[in-house]
């Protein structure tokens, strides 16, 4: 009798193939299918693997954000994105830098901070040699370069190079100072502003120069003492070309050539181009003379007059300006005053 032919079942294939080779194809067959990508955006042309990938992509274009917070009025396009914005309100942070134990919202936040550790900054400006722990503080900082300044204030128009420096500039706006400070309940705009603040009362002064050991409350006041010992004087005057170690020198600067002055006296109306030279010339309203002699008890309205005052004790030979009659003690101090007039000083008028 003929042999009886049988045709294998379903579960005997599966039976008899080694399930680890189907784990492995189906891992081959994954990564392929990644590689391939036939959802594509109608916009922008971009490719996707996933169909899913493709509607959450078209949202940047739509503007969609089905995603909304149950605490605040934001929405967002993703819901991953949402979770993020979640930790604001709850205070989590469940990413630890196991080196300084520093806690993080978000895993990024954490990768950039672990490289203020190794010293690795790999995003390099394409201009000037400075290096940058994250993408986003490059972005920012080549705005220098380009004089890019993308974020606007819809009330004044003023534009920005950060995206933050904005939010917390449309806070003069608004009033707004949500930071409290425990210690003399004195209101902030952001926490930026009330960390700073709070050293006032610590004493603590985190950065300290390696040059000459100073120590500072703050980053940038470092930044600008560093070049003390560098030299360096990054902001340059467009008009006469003198450089400046700080920006708001230049800022200061150039009412010399515009001939503003945003400081005007409440009282008499008369305008000055430096806030210090306003202050000073309230005194004579308020008749307010903070600065006195140690010898004579004789007081003064500003620190210039008390400087001359001195020369009477003292004898020193003072430096006067033939524009405008201030006096200095050193020549060199009055030769930097002598260019607010425009000139270099042809005479210099000693007296005793």
């Amino acid at each position: 009798m003929a042999s009886e032919i049988t045709t294998p079942t379903t579960q005997s294939l599966t039976d008899d193939y080694n399930i680890d080779n189907i784990k492995k194809s189906n891992v081959v067959v994954e990564s392929e299918y990644s590689k391939v990508k036939p959802y594509q955006c109608t916009v922008c042309l971009k490719d996707f693997s996933q169909n899913s990938k493709l509607a959450r992509h078209m949202r940047t274009h739509t503007g969609e954000k089905p995603h909304q917070c149950s605490e605040c009025d934001k929405a967002f396009s993703q819901r991953s994105v949402l979770v993020i914005h979640m930790r604001t309100h709850t205070g989590e942070k469940p990413y630890k830098c196991l080196e300084c134990l520093k806690d993080f919202k978000q895993k990024s936040n954490l990768v950039s901070h672990m490289r203020t550790h190794t010293g690795d900054k790999p995003h390099q400006c394409s201009v000037c040699p400075k290096a940058f722990y994250t993408s986003h503080d490059l972005i920012s900082h080549e705005r220098i370069h380009t004089g890019e300044r993308p974020y606007r204030c819809p009330e004044c128009l003023r534009d920005f190079t950060q995206k933050s420096n904005l939010v917390s500039h449309m806070k003069t706006h608004t009033g707004d100072k949500p930071y409290h400070c425990s210690v003399c309940l004195k209101d902030f705009k952001s926490r930026d502003y009330l960390v700073p603040h709070m050293r006032t009362h610590t004493g603590e002064k985190p950065y300290q120069c390696s040059e000459c050991l100073k120590e500072f409350r703050h980053n940038a006041n470092l930044v600008t003492h560093m070049r003390i010992h560098t030299g360096a004087k990054p902001f340059k005057c467009s008009v006469c070309l003198k450089e400046f170690r700080q920006k708001a020198n230049l800022v200061t600067h150039l009412r010399i050539h515009t001939g503003e002055k945003p400081y005007q006296c409440p009282v008499c109306f008369k305008g000055f181009a430096l806030k210090s030279s306003l202050v000073k010339h309230s005194r004579v309203h308020t008749r307010v003379r903070p600065h006195l002699c140690s010898l004579c008890l004789k007081d003064f309205t500003s620190k210039d007059s008390l400087a001359t005052h001195m020369v009477i004790h003292t004898g020193e030979t003072l430096h006067q300006c033939s524009m405008c009659v201030k006096k200095f003690k050193k020549q060199s101090n009055l030769e930097r005053h002598m260019r607010r007039h425009n000139t270099v000083p042809s005479i210099l008028k000693n007296f005793r």
